[in-house]
């Protein structure tokens, strides 16, 4: 079985360390900036422009990749699954109209208010500057401002909480208008994806990202410094009740999304702000979350490669897919200076990470040795049978690399998710 991943980031290595478990599976990499864990186990690689769509659809050839496993999101936003599908290869990710649900969050919010999806807050969309900023000077309390398009999870700005509302005017302009104004929700956020598989949708546990840049959940959004699960695959903040109605509203997509003509097949990734009156939806992703994928990836114990087969014939269900009963933590080292000013060329020097696990993210390899570039580099992810078993994993290991990088050591800590829980409890 020969296998194609495209992307080159932690989450893509995650995806391919996984898919690698299978030792009859033959993987194939396209990725713009070599990943040594990703060449580590790829039987060739292809160093190029995820959204070369070409030279995808080329190397794919070339090499006789059966399937295609899609990572980032710019590729789906650029039809990399049109392409290769229509060149013969089957797709573990949505095509170019059905990964809208990500590319375009109009689009989404759209889809959710026509169809009555529950979990979608009030929001007024705008294509007009001026028009925004009318809304935004008129309007009463705190809004999420969010660009239409993609923007690496980085581009959503809290109006009343980073910055005030000269500031949520001067970020219209800087986004032309081009802009989704939304209910500020409060409560705690998590993360719920699924295999789906064009009509079935299989949940994986639910994680909890932190995607501010320091301890104490300071400072600007990053595209996420760490992540944390429980063993039981929920989360203390999030009820039965809550959990259910989540898997609901995104059932309610895969469904509607057939219905209309689009049928969603790949990772549906659902970010959820669990209120005071159940969750709502804060967007969804078209692929794996980064590091989300790492925490759910290191504890499947079915064979992913036979998932990817199920989701492209659409043979997918529930018991063929299973999770070890493990908590995980995920710690990402970032350069000295990210997010703002990131220190590029720095040497690492890496331990043996074990008992956790390493995934290499946007690091630059040379003679042997390590260096930075200028967004995350190395993850770690820890597992036990406890969250403090796992946090310790991780922060262990996370803390023996030396070199000009940082990481958040509160994350996955037992303090910082009783802060959670005493949260959620103040909510309701």
């Amino acid at each position: 079985m020969k296998i194609l991943v495209v992307g080159g980031g932690g989450r893509e290595h995650a995806i391919a360390r996984a898919m690698s478990r299978n030792s009859e599976t033959a993987l194939f990499s396209v990725m713009a900036k070599k990943n040594p864990g990703i060449a580590a186990i790829a039987r060739k690689v292809c160093i190029a422009s995820e959204t070369d769509v070409s030279r995808v659809v080329a190397f794919a050839h070339e090499t006789g990749s059966e399937y295609a496993f899609i990572g980032p999101e710019a590729p789906l936003e650029a039809g990399i699954v049109d392409h290769l599908e229509a060149a013969g290869v089957a797709c573990v990710g949505p095509t170019r109209a059905a990964a809208r649900l990500e590319t375009d969050k109009a689009f989404c919010r759209e889809l959710m208010a026509e169809h009555r999806i529950a979990g979608c807050p009030a929001y007024r969309i705008f294509h007009d500057a001026a028009e925004a900023i009318t809304f935004i000077r008129e309007h009463e309390g705190d809004l999420a401002v969010k660009p239409i398009g993609l923007t690496g999870g980085k581009g959503v700005r809290i109006m009343g909480d980073q910055i005030d509302r000269a500031g949520a005017i001067a970020y219209v302009k800087q986004i032309k208008g081009e802009v989704v104004l939304e209910e500020r929700l409060r409560g705690e956020e998590f993360t719920l994806q699924a295999f789906v598989d064009g009509k079935t949708l299989v949940p994986m546990p639910l994680v909890q990202d932190h995607k501010r840049a320091f301890e104490g959940d300071a400072g600007p959004n990053t595209g996420g410094m760490g992540s944390y699960s429980m063993p039981d695959h929920s989360l203390p903040f999030v009820t039965t009740g809550d959990y259910e109605q989540a898997i609901a509203i995104m059932k309610s997509v895969v469904v509607v999304m057939a219905r209309t003509g689009t049928p969603y097949k790949g990772i549906l990734y659902g970010q959820f702000m669990n209120t005071a009156d159940g969750p709502k939806v804060i967007e969804f992703n078209a692929r794996f979350g980064d590091p989300e994928a790492m925490n759910v990836l290191t504890l499947l114990s079915s064979d992913l490669s036979d998932i990817v087969t199920r989701i492209t014939e659409g043979s997918l269900s529930r018991g063929q897919v299973s999770f070890k009963r493990e908590a995980t933590v995920c710690k990402y080292l970032v350069p000295a200076g990210y997010p703002d000013s990131p220190r590029k060329g720095d040497l690492l020097t890496v331990k043996d990470p074990a008992p956790a696990t390493l995934y290499y993210a946007n690091v630059e390899e040379r003679d042997g040795q390590l260096y930075t570039l200028s967004s995350r580099t190395l993850a770690f992810v820890g597992t036990g049978k406890t969250l403090d078993e796992a946090e310790q994993a991780a922060e262990t290991a996370a803390s023996a690399v030396t070199g000009k990088v940082r990481h958040r050591r509160d994350i996955g800590t037992q303090a910082l998710l009783t802060q959670r829980i005493a949260h959620m409890k103040e909510l309701r």
